[in-house]
């Protein structure tokens, strides 16, 4: 007897299909496009118009001018996503300028960024901030920014940042399928050789990400004099590298150097994930995780040390005390703005706006349920902090079709 086929797994595969053939090809034409275009594009015409920052706080007292062209080098699994909204609701505020990607959240990553990929863009064209995630390309990026934009961006423990990209990205990358056991973690930082191929899809996600987030190979050994030269790259193209395992003083010196106010600063915690799917790492394990991440761990051991230099600049007294005044200040804007004080599992969260995208079989991300009774002064703020990027993007403008629809494949043929 012939078994009878389940007419909505059918249908499921056809669409599947469907949606993988008309991304891929769009994909395609797309980067020959940018690729084809990049060369003859003109640069930005380097003239600032006047910007108006907002001062709203009479506490502080204001001896500088606030910057308002900056680049946020976006990198993965790093606290950028609640960098992103601090940016993108200055930049609403202000008025200013954002380069923004077309149909995805992302400027094809992870293809090098070109000019063309920018949302509307054309030859000439002068944005005040870039900030949505790409792998960087110096010269491309510098073509949108006048001269005297701002260059920064964040780092992250190897270990840590490992552990987070391998069990985030693990569903995105086939060679790690065939690990077995229930740690795979563990089995793949002892025996990395054996299950990792450099020629693999979506292999940058598994080793030195921060390195490939930036520009550069990620297959180079620690010992490749590369590495350093990549290194002292960064040091002299980016004006301030922040620390994500310390994010409030990453904050402070970020306000400083920009000239901004502590109004500027509020954030809430966006695109984190829920305790229990964090792996838990010993000693050990974190040795073997820096250990095969050793560009992104050199990389990071020069930027701490030039960051904790910064802090002792500033003085240690008074980033203590601004530090303790930016977590008044986001406990106030909690009480105000949170239903229930905290994040909370996506099923929980009540309005599909504030839903935060979720990695491929799994709700591991955290998001958020507005308060019903905000006062009006804060209800724009607050939704506007509670916001995750896919939704945010959307609300600036962007046509989001390739990334909705992915994400439709994904939980609805892939989950």
């Amino acid at each position: 007897m012939r078994k009878r086929t389940n007419p909505r797994l059918t249908h499921k595969l056809i669409l599947g299909t469907l949606v993988i053939c008309i991304m891929g090809f769009y994909c395609f034409t797309a980067q020959t496009h940018h690729v084809t275009n990049s060369v003859s594009m003109a640069s930005c015409a380097q003239v600032t118009p006047h910007v108006h920052v907002w001062n709203n706080s009479s506490a502080e007292k204001v001896t500088c001018k606030p910057k308002v062209n900056l680049m946020f080098m976006k990198t993965h699994k790093t606290g950028s996503s609640t960098m992103l909204n601090i940016l993108l609701r200055f930049g609403e505020k202000n008025q200013l300028k954002f380069a923004l990607p077309h149909s995805r959240n992302d400027f094809f990553y992870p293809s090098s960024f070109f000019r063309s990929q920018v949302k509307n863009y054309r030859p000439g064209l002068c944005y005040n901030i870039v900030c949505n995630h790409m792998r960087f390309n110096a010269p491309e990026v510098e073509k949108l920014l006048p001269g005297d934009a701002a260059f920064f961006t964040i780092l992250r423990d190897p270990a840590e940042l490992f552990e987070s990209s391998f069990h985030y990205y693990k569903a995105y990358v086939p060679q790690t399928w065939r690990i077995p056991g229930k740690n795979k973690l563990s089995e793949f930082l002892t025996y990395p050789n054996r299950y990792f191929n450099p020629e693999g899809m979506n292999s940058f996600y598994l080793r030195n990400l921060q390195f490939f987030d930036l520009g550069f190979e990620n297959h180079l050994e620690v010992g490749d004099p590369r590495v350093n030269e990549s290194i002292e790259y960064v040091a002299k193209r980016f004006q301030l590298v922040l620390i994500s395992d310390h994010y409030e003083e990453s904050l402070i010196l970020l306000k400083d150097a920009l000239c901004w106010q502590m109004d500027d600063m509020l954030f809430f915690k966006l695109n984190a994930r829920r305790a229990v799917a964090v792996s838990s790492m010993s000693p050990e394990l974190k040795a073997k995780a820096r250990e095969w991440n050793g560009a992104d761990w050199k990389l990071y051991q020069h930027f701490n040390a030039t960051f904790w230099a910064r802090v002792e600049a500033y003085g240690r007294r008074r980033m203590e005390e601004d530090v303790r005044e930016l977590h008044r200040r986001n406990a106030e804007m909690e009480a105000i703005c949170i239903d229930g004080r905290g994040a909370v599992v996506a099923e929980d969260i009540t309005d599909g706006h504030m839903k935060p995208w979720q990695p491929i079989g799994e709700a591991t991300i955290l998001g958020y349920n507005l308060r019903a009774d905000i006062p009006q002064q804060f209800s724009e703020l607050c939704r506007k902090m509670l916001t995750p990027e896919i939704q945010y993007l959307t609300d600036l403008g962007v046509n989001l079709w390739i990334t909705r629809l992915w994400g439709w494949f994904k939980d609805n043929v892939l989950s």
